[in-house]
């Protein structure tokens, strides 16, 4: 096969893989961006605070399902396969989307419904725990060497599609319907059609190839499940490391898109329809920068973007958001968010390939989804809850830039430690 022929089947391959974790994305972007109304609906209570928050909770529960999944879908991939663990975590994100976009309200069944929300959310968390490192192992195995970053980033990249789409269908629910008929039934749509796109998405996957890495391993011999755990413990540090390395990606990201429609509504009081425009804006941004800084760690190493991006958060994050917060235009938020993005695209493109590259080839999926499943279930997943708690704490609209500056500190530690001996970092 020649080098061109190569090249367009590789990005038919990045497509189809990529599809499906579109509708990851897109699935937990929506729940985000609607919270203030699924906490109406499903949350209700006098006090907007205790609402809100327990809408948040609820999308934190999910990442707490993340670790198992990694755990038990990981370990399924790293036997059985990329392709045929990839088919299965659509499915169940679409059944736990499918569960909360039908849930009637909490005036109509009661307790049922916030129970059906979270079990949909625990649903979706256990499949989101090896959906990311199943798409990433599988492009990083397909990926020629010097391109590794590049064919990588495009897992991240494709879910920057997904919350421009969801960013996009806000403005226009909200300028077609209204705010009010988007408060009370509206917000399903978006979920609606999440549902709708499933059997289109799991065809495309279907037609995945696996992976020749894989096949390589497999015709070793059959790979044990046990054999496969004991390799995860026998690394636990490389995964506790993983976790930090993975801490500023996933806290910046969940700040950036899930949290800022909320954080733009009612913390700041811009309208409906620019909290949701902003987060399109904010997708465009990092579907730019994440493919060329994968491309910038495949020329000049990984070690190098990494280090600098995590300075930028910790130097910046703060003062950004303390001029934002005393200075509230929609074109100020416009500026600091596409700061943010920039930091998040640039460590997420170098940071995911460098996470698979440190990984032992044996519990690749496996070490990968848990320790990326760690850090958003522990840090990043909790961000709104944690940013909504902050400021109510201490009244000061500029405090998530601490959260934010905490992770970077974190995450500049672990890749210190983690890329030190490794001569492409």
């Amino acid at each position: 096969m020649n080098t061109h022929s190569k090249a367009i089947q590789d990005a038919k391959s990045i497509f189809r893989v990529c599809s499906g974790n579109f509708l990851e994305m897109y699935d937990f972007a929506v729940y985000g961006f609607y919270a203030s109304f699924i906490a109406q609906v499903f949350f209700p209570s006098h006090n907007q605070f205790i609402s809100v928050m327990m809408s948040f909770m609820a999308f934190g529960a999910g990442f707490l399902m993340r670790p198992v999944g990694a755990i038990i879908l990981g370990a399924y991939m790293d036997k059985h396969g990329r392709k045929k663990g990839l088919i299965i975590t659509l499915s169940l994100m679409a059944v736990g989307t499918l569960s909360i976009a039908a849930t009637p309200s909490y005036e109509q069944i009661g307790i049922s419904a916030p129970i059906i929300v979270v079990i949909g959310r625990l649903l979706q968390g256990f499949s989101a725990g090896a959906e990311l490192g199943g798409v990433s192992v599988y492009l990083a195995e397909i990926a020629p060497k010097n391109k590794k970053g590049f064919y990588v980033s495009w897992q991240s990249a494709s879910q920057q599609v997904a919350t421009i789409v969801a960013g996009l269908f806000g403005v226009g629910l909200h300028y077609i319907l209204g705010d009010l008929v988007v408060s009370e039934w509206g917000w399903r749509i978006p979920f609606i059609f999440g549902c709708l796109v499933v059997p289109f998405l799991l065809v495309i996957r279907k037609t995945l190839q696996e992976t020749p890495e894989f096949e390589a391993k497999k015709s070793l011999g059959i790979i044990k499940t046990t054999e496969i755990l004991l390799d995860m413990f026998r690394n636990w540090k490389i995964m506790t490391l993983g976790a930090l390395f993975v801490m500023m990606t996933t806290v910046t990201f969940y700040f950036i898109t899930s949290y800022t429609p909320t954080f733009a509504s009612t913390i700041l009081h811009l309208s409906r329809l620019d909290s949701f425009l902003i987060t399109a804006i904010i997708g465009a941004s990092n579907f730019f920068w994440l493919p060329v800084m994968g491309l910038l760690s495949d020329r000049i190493g990984r070690k190098p973007i990494l280090i600098s991006t995590t300075l930028l958060s910790i130097l910046t994050a703060y003062p950004a958001m303390y001029f934002l917060a005393h200075h509230i235009t929609f074109t100020n938020l416009v500026v600091v968010e596409l700061w943010l993005s920039f930091i998040y695209g640039s460590y997420n493109g170098a940071m995911v390939v460098a996470l698979s590259e440190v990984m032992p080839s044996s519990v690749r999926v496996l070490g990968f989804s848990l320790t990326y499943s760690l850090a958003v279930a522990v840090f990043g997943g909790f961000t709104p809850v944690i940013s909504t708690y902050f400021i109510h704490l201490t009244d000061n609209k500029a405090m998530p830039g601490i959260w934010l500056s905490i992770a970077g500190v974190c995450s500049l530690f672990a890749t210190i430690v983690l890329l030190r001996k490794r001569s492409h970092a």
